[in-house]
């Protein structure tokens, strides 16, 4: 694996976006650094941002942790990320729109008709069907490594509901209140503006049967669901019910919210529950956590989900590879950023390649997601390589393999000071009536040395991101 990019240190010297941070660190004695962590981690505490990981023994609502030194993008860095990351979420809904309705994409042959059709995550009870304004994931969060000056790549795409933003926001709270004078030292593009930007995204996508002002809902699994703490943090910041299925109802051609002051007439949904689960008389039988008869209502144009019931067929890991294809095939335009190369195991060319090639590669389920089922073969021992053998030989169409990346690194406090760790990119890129993102996102850092594993289940940290002002 190539030497990774260090963000920050260059050629024996500082990058520019980081110049004022080197004197920053130098001024800051260990005790004092402590002294700041541990205030971070009170905060943290106190407003209650857990991250839950059932199943696992331990603390169910554990931090996450929370590194100090931020990273920054400047300003021309990130025009250049978000024409990209619009580019790709405009093209992954025109591929949502196309493939449940007219199938142009897979009649011109670009990509293959059983990667869709034969999908877990291809909804039939939507096939026929165009939400508001085209648009299928609302919310769609894209993960992006770096491995140079100039060199991003898109690792995977998230259209479904991806998690996250409440750490992007209060990051940023927590680094203001505990460093006053580096934002008044660095002028950085504010990140605060999310919620509003969600609500006014969310109210643009109305239903057709929609009357007035919409009513906005946020639909969540309960306390027990991991994210569960951005679910009412959400709701709050956009001053919108939190509601759990048992809250709504359907009645006549709406939904309705069962409230203290009589039924209420709700118009879009902000669902965090997954498509099985959301109307048990369409997908699950058994699910408690939705709303029986809320397809219907849905597709006769009474109410609007966010993101659409299907959405998780453009983030598939093996749909994946043809995201480039859908920039071209709806878009008219080469990709901005470059997916990871990425073999296709399904393919017996491609299984060959891997199966021969496994302790250098990373291996991922193709439906699998928080860094589980994963195999990262420089990593692994022998006795894993060969488990993980025996799984791509038994049903090689779950898996894709990619080359193992150099992650790029940013500093981040460690026991024994300031060390390079490997860090990612989640921006949260919003679809309606206009395609906008916030400037900034998700770094999550693997804290453990040499790890390439970012995922916050997986014990990955998280970071503020700066985006540097002109």
């Amino acid at each position: 694996m190539q030497h990774a990019f260090n963000e920050m240190y260059q050629d024996g010297g500082v990058r520019p976006p980081y110049a004022r941070l080197g004197d920053w660190t130098q001024a800051m004695p260990a005790e004092l650094r402590s002294l700041k962590q541990a205030e971070a981690e009170a905060l943290f505490r106190r407003i209650g941002i857990t991250f839950a990981v059932y199943g696992e023994g331990g603390d169910p609502d554990r931090l996450i942790p929370f590194d100090m030194f931020p990273r920054v993008f400047t300003q021309a860095e990130w025009r250049r990320l978000e024409r990209g990351i619009v580019q790709r979420a405009k093209a992954l809904n025109a591929f949502l729109v196309d493939v449940y309705n007219r199938g142009e994409i897979i009649r011109a042959g670009r990509i293959p008709a059983h990667m869709v059709h034969r999908n877990a995550a291809f909804e039939t009870a939507v096939a026929g069907f165009t939400p508001p304004r085209g648009v299928f994931s609302h919310i769609v969060g894209i993960d992006i490594v770096r491995t140079g000056p100039d060199d991003f790549f898109v690792l995977e795409d998230n259209c479904r509901t991806p998690s996250g933003v409440s750490y992007m926001l209060e990051n940023r709270e927590i680094m203001m209140r505990l460093f006053p004078g580096l934002f008044r030292e660095n002028r950085i593009e504010p990140v605060d503006g999310y919620s509003e930007a969600l609500r006014r995204t969310l109210a643009s996508v109305a239903p057709q049967k929609c009357e007035g002002a919409p009513t906005i809902v946020i639909l969540t699994p309960g306390p027990m669901n991991s994210a569960y703490y951005e679910h009412s943090f959400l709701a709050d910041l956009m001053g919108v019910d939190l509601v759990e299925g048992q809250d709504l109802f359907v009645e006549g051609e709406f939904v309705w919210a069962r409230t203290t002051r009589g039924p209420q007439r709700v118009d879009v949904i902000y669902r965090r529950v997954d498509d099985a689960f959301i109307d048990p008389l369409c997908f699950r039988p058994d699910s408690m956590l939705g709303v029986a008869g809320l397809m219907d209502v849905y597709r006769s144009g009474g109410v609007t989900i966010a993101s659409a019931p299907g959405a998780g067929v453009a983030d598939d890991k093996a749909v994946y590879c043809f995201v480039p294809e859908m920039i071209r095939f709806y878009l008219g335009e080469e990709p901005i950023l470059q997916n990871v190369p990425t073999w296709q195991c399904a393919r017996p060319d491609d299984l060959a390649h891997v199966l021969d090639n496994l302790a250098e590669l990373v291996v991922k389920e193709v439906h699998g997601s928080g860094g589980y089922g994963m195999l990262v073969g420089p990593r692994a021992t022998a006795a894993q390589i060969a488990a993980f053998r025996e799984r791509l030989v038994e049903s090689p169409g779950n898996y894709i393999a990619q080359p193992t990346l150099a992650l790029s690194t940013c500093p981040t406090f460690v026991a024994e000071g300031i060390a390079p760790r490997h860090v990612d990119l989640r921006p949260y890129c919003l679809v309606g009536e206009r395609v906008e993102l916030i400037p900034g996102g998700l770094t999550r850092v693997a804290l453990a040395e040499g790890s390439l594993v970012v995922n916050s289940s997986q014990g990955g940290g998280v970071k503020d991101t700066w985006v540097l002002s002109e």
